[in-house]
C-alpha cells in the first residue's frame, strides 16, 4: 500500500512539474496594420505573410528575463485611408506594444496621428513615401524612400533603356502613386515627361495607353495598385503598347506576374529582395507557404516571393529586437529605444536615421519574364 502511495505521490508531482513546466507564458502583443481587401489587399496578405512565417519561427521572445508569447493582432485598413484611423485604433484598443505596417503609404500616413497620440511606435514595412514620417514622432520604416526609388527608376529609363520621353500615371488621390511619378519626373526632366492622373473607380486604361503611344513616349511608369496594374497590363497587350512599363516596390506580386504571364508586355519594377539571394531563407519559407493552404491562398495560389513578404519577415524581427532592448511591453518604453536597434535581416542591415527612416542606399531592379512567370533579376541600382 505504501508503495503504491508513493508511485502515486511521485506521479502526481511529474504531472504538476509538467504543468509549470508548460503553463502560459505571459503574452505581448504586435499590431499588425496592413489591407487584408481593397486595392492593396493582394500586396497586404503577402506582406503579413513575412510577419506569421517569422512568428511561427519565433513565438516567443525574453523580455527582461521573462518569456512572452508574442501574439499578432490584425486590423484590416482596407486600402482606405478614411479607414485607416479606425483600424490604428483598434490595434490601439487591443493593447498592442508596438504595430507593424502598413504595405501602402497612403495609409500609413492616415493613421499616423492616431498612432501619435497614443504614443504607440508603428515600423512601417514597405511604405516609401517621405510623409509617413515626417512629423510624426512614432513612425519608422525599414524600407528605402520614394525620392530614391524614383530617382533609380528614371536613370534605368535614360541609362538602361534609352528612354528620352515618359508618360507617367497615376491614381488621383493616391500619396504613393502620385509622389512616386514626381520623384520620378523631377529625376528623369519635367520637359520630358507627360503627366495623367486616372479618378478612383477607373477600370478601362485603353485612353491612357493610346495618350502614352500618340505623346511619342519611350517608357511608360505608373507605379499604382496591383489591381490597377492588372488591368493597365492587359490594355498594354491588347493594344500594343510598344513601350516597356516601369513601376515601383508595389508591382513585385504575384498578381502582376500572372497578368503579364504570356503577353508581349515588358515590365520592369524596383524591390527589396530578389529570389535567391538567401537560399536557405527562400527554401523553408516556401516549404511553409506550400505546407498551408491559406499562406498559400495570400500569396496568390504559388510559392513565388516577392520582396515585401521578406520584408514583412524582417520587421517582425525588428519588433522583438526592440521589445528586448527595452526590456518591457509598455510602448512608451519601446519608444524610447526604437531609435537605436539595429537588426541584420534577409533583406539587408536594418538601422534608422534621426527621423526614423531607414538607412538604405539599393534597390534590386527586376524584370517580368512573361513565358516563366517569375522575376528575372537585372540588377542592384544606388543613387550617387
Amino acid at each position: 500500500m505504501k508503495k503504491v502511495l508513493s508511485l502515486v505521490l511521485v506521479l502526481a508531482m511529474i504531472v504538476a512539474l509538467g504543468a509549470s513546466a508548460y503553463a502560459d507564458n505571459p503574452v505581448v502583443k504586435i499590431g499588425v496594420f496592413e489591407p487584408q481587401s481593397g486595392d492593396n489587399g493582394a500586396g497586404g496578405k503577402q506582406e503579413v505573410l513575412g510577419m506569421q512565417y517569422a512568428n511561427a519561427l519565433t513565438p516567443t521572445v525574453e523580455i527582461d528575463g521573462t518569456t512572452y508569447d508574442v501574439e499578432l493582432v490584425y486590423a484590416d485598413n482596407a486600402s482606405s485611408n478614411d479607414k485607416a484611423p479606425t483600424a490604428a485604433q483598434t490595434l490601439i484598443s487591443s493593447g498592442v506594444s508596438l504595430v507593424l505596417g502598413s504595405y501602402g503609404s497612403g495609409v500609413s500616413i492616415a493613421a499616423s496621428d492616431t498612432f501619435d497620440a497614443a504614443g504607440v511606435p508603428a515600423i512601417g514595412v514597405t511604405c516609401t513615401n517621405p510623409q509617413v514620417t515626417a512629423g510624426c514622432d512614432v513612425y519608422f520604416r525599414i524600407c528605402f524612400l520614394d525620392p530614391f526609388q524614383g530617382t533609380v527608376l528614371a536613370n534605368f529609363a535614360k541609362n538602361e533603356l534609352g528612354a528620352t520621353k515618359a508618360y507617367c500615371l497615376a491614381k488621383q488621390g493616391d500619396d504613393y502613386s502620385g509622389g512616386l511619378c514626381n520623384y520620378f519626373i523631377d529625376a528623369f526632366g519635367k520637359d520630358n515627361c507627360v503627366y495623367e492622373q486616372f479618378p478612383e473607380g477607373t477600370s478601362d486604361y485603353s485612353t491612357y495607353i493610346t495618350n502614352a503611344q500618340n505623346q511619342g513616349c519611350d517608357v511608360f511608369f505608373s507605379p499604382v495598385s496591383t489591381e490597377a496594374a492588372a488591368q493597365i497590363i492587359a490594355k498594354a497587350d491588347t493594344q500594343a503598347l510598344g513601350m516597356p512599363i516601369l513601376a515601383g516596390d508595389t508591382w513585385d506580386s504575384n498578381v502582376i506576374l500572372q497578368a503579364a504571364k504570356g503577353t508581349n508586355v515588358k515590365i520592369c519594377v524596383t524591390t527589396f529582395y530578389q529570389e535567391g539571394a538567401d537560399a536557405e531563407f527562400d527554401k523553408g519559407i516556401k516549404e511553409w507557404i506550400n505546407a498551408n493552404p491559406t499562406a498559400l491562398a495570400n500569396n496568390g495560389g504559388n510559392d513565388e516571393l516577392a520582396a515585401v513578404t521578406v520584408m514583412g519577415f524582417d520587421a517582425y524581427y525588428v519588433a522583438l529586437e526592440a521589445l528586448k532592448a527595452a526590456g518591457s511591453v509598455d510602448p512608451a518604453d519601446v519608444l524610447e529605444v526604437l531609435p537605436s536597434v539595429t537588426y541584420e535581416g534577409v533583406t539587408g542591415a536594418i538601422a534608422f536615421d534621426e527621423i526614423g527612416d531607414a538607412l538604405r542606399d539599393s534597390a534590386f531592379v527586376k524584370a517580368c519574364n512573361t513565358e516563366s512567370g517569375v522575376w528575372d533579376f537585372v540588377a542592384v541600382a544606388t543613387v550617387g
